[in-house]
């Protein structure tokens, strides 16, 4: 198929916007497009941005991939007319960002801010419905099956300080659970 001319010839990050949840049918709506149709030369990666998530519910650890931009997904491609118009066509695409036929790239470092955040293991967001002064139950150990109350909350090591009774423990947050 021919190509229309480039409307500038440069590759770049394009965020389009979706229907929510749709993220993942649109960049697999969009990556079976750029085959079919041998995109490959324009048209070079489509990224649902997450990010891991790590929770403890009921003592158990559990990471999660959450959408850092729910209703967005990233293009890698070069805009020329075709280009444009395949996404902007892809079924759950409601249009890109930027004025409706000029699409605005991001800027190389707010694309490389976003790809780094989402392969960066060591920034997993960690989140726990635990507070300072919540009752919580202790799960394992020697106190397994003790009440006690929160008095500190460590969240980037992963650890609380809980007293029982008078006497202050230091436990990892997978160690208890709250009431």
């Amino acid at each position: 198929m021919e190509q229309m001319p480039d409307r500038d010839g440069k590759r770049a990050w394009y965020v389009v916007h979706t229907y929510s949840g749709y993220e993942n049918k649109v960049k697999a709506n969009l990556e079976s497009k750029i085959v079919a149709q041998n995109l490959e030369d324009v048209i070079f990666n489509v990224v649902v941005p997450v990010q891991n998530e790590t929770t403890v519910k009921d003592g158990k650890r559990k990471t999660v991939p959450r959408k850092v931009f729910p209703g967005y997904v990233l293009v890698d491609m070069i805009v020329n007319n075709y280009s444009w118009y395949v996404v902007r066509n892809t079924q759950g695409v409601t249009g890109f960002v930027g004025s409706e036929k000029d699409p605005i790239a991001l800027t190389e470092d707010e694309a490389e801010n976003i790809l780094n955040a989402m392969t960066a293991s060591a920034k997993d967001e960690f989140v726990t419905d635990i507070k300072v002064k919540d009752r919580v139950r202790i799960t394992s150990g020697w106190l397994a099956d003790r009440d006690a109350v929160v008095k500190e909350l460590d969240i980037p090591r992963r650890r609380v300080k809980v007293l029982v009774g008078d006497t202050p423990v230091d436990l990892s947050l997978e160690e208890v659970e709250k009431y």
